[in-house]
């Protein structure tokens, strides 16, 4: 068995368009974002994908969007693999 090690972004590295590619192509990462959303009482998605860039800058909103991506792009990678990561 081999070990692998998956290293997340931290805060700083969210922009406006992050993950615009995946989000259109995986109903995955849709579902993640929807239910992140749900919970945040905001519209992760149309921040993340629009802005405006202070939104995204602000910690309330950075952390679940970086976490997000993160775990959708995991989700994307377990997809296109026979292999969970």
């Amino acid at each position: 068995m081999s070990t692998r090690a998956i290293l997340f972004p931290g805060q700083g590295a969210q922009f406006v368009g992050m993950a615009a590619d995946l989000l259109d192509r995986s109903p995955r990462a849709k579902e993640m974002f929807e239910a992140a959303s749900d919970l945040l009482g905001e519209d992760l998605y149309r921040i993340c994908a629009e802005g405006p860039p202070e939104a995204l800058d602000s910690t309330a909103i950075s952390q679940p969007a970086i976490f997000t991506v993160s775990l959708a792009v995991v989700s994307a990678i377990e997809s296109a693999s026979s292999e969970d990561v």
